[in-house]
């Protein structure tokens, strides 16, 4: 328990708990332990007696006598002060500390400091308050027996512990780094610290009611059999659905084409006789939904679309209500016992949080779905997990055959040949441009530079960007009679594309791989034989992009994204974004965080 007189020192260094200051390891050590022999370049602690002195050309020489050595050495003072004429007095008894050389066979010590005392290893602080004040702190509350009462075992304990109150800096050191042991405590600390932070942030609430409604009439009536991780996370959020105690508060984290819009629908059945509601963040992924729901579950249930233009079937009836932001304005959408967003990372928190606000009642809460379909690493969806439950998908419904290559300038003859092959099959072809309009800053052609080439060289070409208020509809209209599309990223999550089999990034090294992989995940929806290729002008090997290739899973992508970002900056779009740890690797301390999570 932090006293409250030490609440302002803590508030000071923006740290809030007893492992926050634990975390705070000394960036260096004065160590005063007196030496037990002497060797030539290296440091000396040791008791030494004054056996004389003299100034040669402005510089002090005294020699020392090292008592428990039996042996002389002289030292050299080049800043001299009346200081050391004071202190180092003959017969004046000393410990002192200097690096030790030889010359003409004596030894020798230059600018040693006089140690007030000795055998002692103090820890050295870099932070906002003065180092003697934080080792005040430490010492304060930075005990094993505290450390244990965190949560750590005891052999975690004693190791951090031991950074702040070493017996020996051998017991830390090795050739000047942290022992392994050292660093594996400081990145399980560092885990187990932060989960327990999220855990406590976590608040449920009981839900309005209990979801039980039966799936098997759906399941059979599907042209199709669902994956058995499908299926597994239909049956974690089955058995939320059945609590009394608190409402669901999960995340679902598919790839691209994995049928997450499968498990919304079998989530909108289990919620019957009660009524469901799912937002998406556009008017075309919402009307792509409310397809979906009307092909398999119109037998079962009546569905609604609402967006800001268009309205279809009676909201205020339907057992399924799909819409955009729109559903945020309507005042009378009734009870709702499912909220389920759809691509939450494009919805602000307040946005999220008040569709479901909108459906509380008293202290009871809807159930709450999110969906998202930017992988993440295992190790960020068990971070999450502490705060919200997570379930990830990381399979599709059928492999798809997508060929990933790296071009440059001299391969765009071929590129044209292999887009005109895939017209002349009835296939479409997607090409990404980096920018809208020119820019001096980057070294690639801009969508509106670049389309007049394509506009004389191909028919059926349409153009939009995020800018584009016509987007949806260029988007709808490409869908149906369409050969080429220039866009920009606009196309990075949003409509189902079935003809779509090339995919061409300009300008590919500037955007990170998880975003190369959702527009790569725009291709080859419906199995056909794909391509995706990743234009770039520099002549330098691009070791990123040829990992890429090789990398077809979108969370292997995520973990690769991860590492390439100099780990701990958390991908874009997740629970927590831009967490920076200084130990934990978040892309390869997978097993560390699974431990500190069991520990919880």
């Amino acid at each position: 328990m932090i006293e409250s007189e030490d609440k302002t020192l803590f508030a000071k260094l923006k740290i809030y708990t007893l492992l926050d200051l634990a975390l705070i390891i000394p960036n260096s050590y004065d160590d005063t332990t007196l030496s037990k022999q002497v060797e030539i370049g290296k440091i000396i602690t040791a008791e030494a007696v004054v056996l004389e002195h003299k100034n040669i050309n402005g510089k002090l020489q005294i020699i020392f006598n090292l008592v428990n050595f039996k042996t002389n050495i002289s030292a050299t003072f080049f800043k001299v002060m009346p200081y050391h004429y004071a202190t180092f007095t003959i017969n004046s008894k000393h410990y002192i500390q200097g690096k030790i050389s030889q010359y003409n066979g004596f030894l020798q010590l230059s600018q040693p400091k006089k140690i007030t005392i000795p055998n002692q290893i103090v820890p050295k602080y870099k932070t906002i308050l003065k180092s003697s004040e934080l080792r005040d702190l430490i010492k304060k509350y930075i005990t094993i027996n505290n450390l244990i009462a965190s949560g750590l075992d005891e052999k975690i304990s004693k190791t951090i512990y031991a950074l702040h109150f070493p017996n020996t800096l051998s017991d830390i050191f090795e050739d000047k780094s942290y022992k392994s042991d050292i660093i594996y405590a400081l990145k399980y600390s560092e885990a187990f610290n932060h989960l327990k932070k999220l855990q406590g942030k976590r608040i449920d609430y009981p839900p309005k009611v209990e979801l039980n409604g039966r799936i098997d009439k759906f399941l059979a009536h599907l042209p199709f059999k669902l994956t058995d991780e499908q299926l597994k996370c239909i049956d974690d959020i089955r058995e939320d659905f059945k609590s009394s105690i608190k409402a669901t508060k999960r995340m679902i984290v598919g790839d691209v084409g994995s049928g997450k819009t499968m498990v919304i629908l079998a989530c909108a059945m289990m919620a019957l006789p009660n009524r469901s509601v799912l937002m998406a963040p556009t008017s075309l992924l919402a009307l792509q939904l409310y397809e979906e729901a009307c092909k398999y579950l119109s037998s079962f249930m009546k569905i609604a679309l609402v967006t800001q233009k268009t309205n279809h079937g009676d909201y205020t009836e339907a057992n399924l209500i799909i819409g955009t932001h729109a559903l945020l304005y309507k005042e009378d959408l009734g009870e709702i016992e499912l909220v389920m967003i759809d691509e939450q990372h494009r919805f602000g928190t307040r946005q999220r949080q008040r569709l479901e606000s909108s459906f509380i009642d008293g202290k009871k809460k809807p159930h709450m779905l999110q969906f998202s379909a930017t992988p993440i690493p295992r190790t960020q969806a068990m971070m999450d997990s502490a705060l919200i439950d997570v379930s990830l998908i990381t399979t599709t419904p059928f492999t798809k055959d997508i060929t990933t290559k790296v071009i440059s300038k001299s391969n765009f003859p071929d590129l044209l040949s292999k887009i005109r092959d895939e017209i002349r099959e009835n296939h479409q072809v997607l090409i990404v441009y980096p920018l809208v309009e020119q820019s001096e800053q980057i070294p690639y052609q801009s969508l509106e530079e670049a389309r007049g080439f394509w506009e004389k060289n191909f028919d059926n070409l349409f153009v939009t960007h995020g800018r584009d208020k016509d987007k949806e509809a260029v988007l709808l209209e490409f869908r149906e009679k369409g050969d080429i599309l220039l866009a920009t990223t606009v196309v990075e999550v949003g409509i189902s594309l079935p003809r779509l089999t090339m995919v061409v990034v300009v300008g590919a090294e500037r955007l990170g791989l998880a975003t190369l992989h959702q527009l790569r995940g725009r291709v080859g929806r419906n199995g056909l034989k794909s391509y995706c290729y990743l234009y770039t002008n520099s002549s330098e090997p691009n070791r990123r992009l040829d990992i890429f290739t090789k990398t077809t899973s979108g969370f292997d992508v995520a973990k690769l994204d991860l590492q390439f970002r100099n780990s701990g900056d958390i991908l874009d779009g997740t629970i927590q974004s831009g967490i920076k740890f200084r130990w934990l690797d978040m892309g390869s301390d997978e097993e560390i965080i699974s431990k500190a999570k069991e520990c919880l």
